[in-house]
């Protein structure tokens, strides 16, 4: 277990605040996922405000329990990839088609522009673009119900 050199907290305008081991303090930083759908626990990077590394954890559980918390607020606050827990109905099997869908966020229509908006991450990951850009994640496909699962096969 490898224990980050740095320490994060918030000044008075909300900001990020990285104060390094060896005393050099920058303000503003940004956390950012190396892997943010393969490995979303594993690899952060933190960056300067004028986007230069300056930190780095190998995994967000090595972290201090305050700076962790911070970095996960922050990364909440700039990340938005619901996920599909279910595809309710589609309205056409041909592009575009719009799809009702469940997530972790709550019932939702997406469009679907083309079938090259899906995306295979693994053989059980996939990354789905909308047509307003969202993006959303099928964490696991084997996890899906029988209808989701047949709906998703005419686009793969």
């Amino acid at each position: 277990m490898s224990q980050a050199n740095f320490t994060l907290t918030r000044d008075a305008y909300g900001r990020l605040v990285f104060q390094a081991e060896n005393g050099d303090r920058h303000e503003g930083v940004t956390p950012v996922r190396a892997f943010p759908i393969a490995a979303p626990d594993d690899g952060i990077s933190i960056l300067s405000a004028e986007g230069h590394e300056i930190g780095w954890a190998d995994r967000l559980a090595d972290l201090p329990a305050a700076s962790r918390a911070l970095i996960e607020e922050e990364l909440a606050s700039r990340e938005f990839v619901p996920e599909i827990a279910q595809l309710l109905s589609v309205s056409s099997f041909a592009c575009p088609s719009t799809w009702q869908v469940r997530t972790d966020r709550g019932d939702t229509a997406l469009v679907l522009k083309g079938e090259e908006d899906i995306r295979r991450l693994s053989a059980t990951r996939l990354l789905i673009a909308d047509g307003n850009g969202i993006q959303y994640l099928v964490r696991d496909l084997g996890r899906l119900d029988r209808h989701s699962r047949k709906l998703l096969d005419r686009f793969l």
